[in-house]
Parts: structure tokens; C-alpha cells; sequence
């Protein structure tokens, strides 16, 4: 047995030994009986299964998925469509449903993912928040007494006395950036330091990677947040679900997020759901497996590698808010021998040999490892990051904890034998 072999060993035995999966068994238990619970409220049936055509009127089907996510995320309505084609999709539907000419919009988690730059216009672009005279700025986070990553509650409170502001975004996982993820404790904090400034204030929360790591939603009334977005091929699609987004909150937000997705009068009562409502429900009731395994396979990593010496966020003796893994390497050849090593043991393509490529919203090269059954899947294990320093690696997701233990120490053995 070599000194690998010995480590992760030593690994299994601790989690095994201090019962490390306790808490994560929890969680997947609490929200498998709030999800069976809004199977059982809304009758689910075989005959919702059935999809609609054309327009999509009266789509049975597709309005009980609507009425079981909204109970599932504690909130008065919800969108969910395969017509979103991602989760930036689901967003930028948000932004021109909420925003009008003349109106700000507030991000105070920093810049957003770069896949919203040419949508905000932070990159020029004519069919951008910025050509249709919709205002951006931004308040960046910062690290609280605790070292932790929190609001800039004193700039925010400053800025809101002293400008008119619509919207404000939170993004709750940290994208590209070196940050972490928000907890729903720091964002309850924010929102009721907004609300006492300007009830009228609209917070959106940008949920992807989030969903079924708290015991408690955004748009919980003990949080507050409005509105939230997330997608569908990441947590609550539980690796079955092909493609699409939600979109849950306040039902006058909602009826009008639906009508630009569509068109005004018409809103969520069209929208075909062709073969999709299967799928849907069928994603969320696996959703609370498939986030077990993720937090489960990204623990086993960060044991690991911390063992090994590499920094990761969340660190093995954190509480994850979402199913992202952060690993710092500082070199980019271990950088992309890591994702390269979790590409040899996916279920799709794990004879291809990723390597860093230019991306559509991307203004760095970036190495992607997904070798998913659906295309760009996050809630199946993947790995990607931008080859810039400090050179990390963004671990995603896991179907089940065994798949994504193998596909980890797969990745580890190819960096240890480049030492």
C-alpha cells in the first residue's frame, strides 16, 4: 500500500469514526419528506405526465410541477419551463421582467458570474440591461471578524440613503471568484437592513448550486428575499432533468418574469411542456439524493486534499452552502491535470483529454471536465475553472457518493504523480 493508498484510508476511517456525513444525512431526510409531501398535496399522477403541444393551454401537468416547487421552496408561485435554456437564461429573463428604463439595479455580492457581463453590459453589447438605459452598479463583499465572507453592510446602507434602486442581486455561489458561498443567516441579515431602508426594494437571489443545503429557502418568510433563480440541470434536477430553469417568489414578480418569457396577457398560462413533466418531477423528487452525494464527495476531496496540503473552500470543517468545492493549486499544470483526472472517470466522454479552450461569456480560457449525461450538467460530478492565478478548480456535484469518490481520487493520484 502506497502513502495515497494510507491517506485515504485514513480518510474513510474518520468519516466513518466521527459519523462526518450526519448532518448532510439530514438534510437529504428533511427536504425527501417535504418533497413527498407536495406530491401527496397536489396529487401527482401518471396522468401529469402527459405533455402539451402548440401554445400549451391548460397544461395540467405543468401548473402541479409550478404548485410543488413553490411548496418546496416556500414561496407564493413559481415558474418552472424547459423554455429557460440555462440558469443565466432564467436570469436575464428576471432582469428585463423586473427592470425598466431609468431603473438601478444593485448587485452586493460583487460582479456577477461572467456569464451576465454582455447581459448587464459590463461588456458592451446592444441587446444588454445597459442599451435598454438600465442602470448597474455594484457593492463588493468583504471579510467579516470571523474571516469569512460577508455584506459591506455600512456601503450598502450608504448607498441605498443616497440612490433610487429597483433591484438588488444576490449571488449566493461564488462563480469564478475566490469568495464564498452566502449563507441564508448573513442574507436574512442584509434583507432586513434593505427593507427597513426601502420595503419597495426588490431582492433577487441568484440560487444555482444553492438549492437543498439549508434547511430553509430565499424565499422563506423568515429570510424575506423576493424573488430567486436557479437551474434545472444543476440541484433540483437530480441529473435527470435534460434542461431548463426556475424562477419562485412573489406571485405579481413572477407574473411578470412569465410574460416576458412569453408575451404580456399571456404569461404562465402558455408554454408547452412536450415531454418534460416526467422529467421535472422526476429530478426533483431524486434532488435530495443527488445534493447528499455532491456534499458528500466534496467533503471526501476536501479531507483529502487538505491532507495533501491544498487549500480548499469550503474547508473540511465548514458547513457548505452550496455543492461547489473551490481547490487552490497555484500552478496551472496541476490545475489541469486535477479536472483532467475527474474527466477519466465521468460517465460521458472519459476518453476525451480536456483542455483550456475559449468559452462564450468567458474572457479567460477556461478547462472543463463534464463528461455528463446532459451538457453542462453541474449536479453530475464536474470540474472546470479559469487558467488564471491563483488557478482553481470549481468541483461540482456527484450522482452518488461512490462515483464521485472514485472520480476524485482519480484526479488526486494524476497530481501526486506530477510531484
Amino acid at each position: 500500500m502506497n502513502n495515497l493508498d494510507e491517506i485515504i484510508k485514513k480518510i474513510d476511517n474518520k468519516i466513518q469514526e466521527n459519523n462526518l456525513f450526519k448532518s448532510i444525512n439530514a438534510l437529504e431526510e428533511y427536504y425527501s419528506s417535504l418533497i413527498i409531501e407536495a406530491f401527496k398535496k397536489y396529487q401527482i399522477t401518471q396522468t401529469d405526465f402527459n405533455g402539451t403541444t402548440g401554445y400549451g393551454y391548460d397544461d395540467v401537468g405543468r401548473d402541479k410541477i409550478e404548485q410543488v416547487f413553490s411548496y418546496v421552496l416556500d414561496s407564493e408561485a413559481s415558474l418552472v419551463r424547459s423554455q429557460f435554456i440555462s440558469g443565466t437564461h432564467a436570469l436575464t429573463t428576471t432582469f428585463f421582467g423586473l427592470l425598466r428604463p431609468g431603473d438601478t439595479l444593485l448587485s452586493i455580492t460583487g460582479k456577477p458570474y461572467d456569464t451576465l457581463d454582455e447581459v448587464i453590459g459590463i461588456k458592451e453589447n446592444p441587446s444588454s440591461l445597459k442599451a435598454f438605459k438600465i442602470n448597474f452598479s455594484l457593492i463588493d463583499l468583504i471579510t467579516n471578524s470571523l474571516n469569512e465572507s460577508d455584506f459591506d453592510y455600512d456601503a450598502i446602507k450608504t448607498y441605498l440613503k443616497n440612490n433610487k434602486v429597483k433591484v438588488i442581486e444576490i449571488q449566493r455561489s461564488r462563480g469564478y471568484s475566490t469568495r464564498e458561498a452566502i449563507s441564508l443567516d448573513k442574507i436574512k441579515k442584509v434583507v432586513d437592513l434593505i427593507k427597513n431602508i426601502d420595503k419597495d426594494i426588490i431582492i433577487m437571489v441568484d440560487n444555482c448550486y444553492c438549492e437543498l443545503t439549508e434547511f430553509k429557502t430565499p424565499t422563506s418568510s423568515i429570510i424575506g428575499c423576493d424573488i430567486m433563480v436557479g437551474s434545472l440541470i444543476k440541484n433540483l434536477g437530480g441529473g435527470i432533468c435534460p434542461n431548463g430553469a426556475y424562477v419562485a417568489g412573489k406571485k405579481n414578480l413572477i407574473d411578470l418574469v412569465a410574460e416576458r418569457l412569453t408575451v404580456p396577457g399571456q404569461g404562465a398560462e402558455v408554454g408547452p411542456s412536450m415531454n418534460m413533466n416526467k422529467l421535472i418531477l422526476q429530478g426533483l423528487y431524486m434532488a435530495p439524493s443527488a445534493v447528499s452525494s455532491s456534499l458528500k464527495t466534496n467533503l471526501f476531496a476536501s479531507l483529502l486534499l487538505e491532507e495533501l496540503g491544498y487549500k480548499t473552500n469550503p474547508r473540511s470543517n465548514q458547513t457548505p452552502i452550496d455543492i461547489v468545492l473551490a481547490i487552490t493549486f497555484n500552478d496551472p499544470n496541476k490545475l489541469i491535470k486535477y479536472v483532467q483526472g475527474i474527466q477519466e472517470y465521468s460517465a460521458i466522454d472519459n476518453y476525451y483529454e480536456p483542455i483550456p479552450s475559449d468559452m462564450p461569456g468567458y474572457s479567460d480560457k477556461i478547462i472543463m471536465a463534464s463528461g455528463s449525461f446532459t451538457q453542462g450538467s453541474s449536479i453530475e460530478i464536474s470540474c472546470d475553472g479559469p487558467i488564471r492565478p491563483p488557478y482553481i478548480a470549481y468541483q461540482q456535484g456527484s450522482l452518488t457518493y461512490s462515483y464521485g469518490r472514485l472520480a476524485v481520487i482519480n484526479a488526486v493520484r494524476k497530481i501526486e504523480n506530477e510531484r
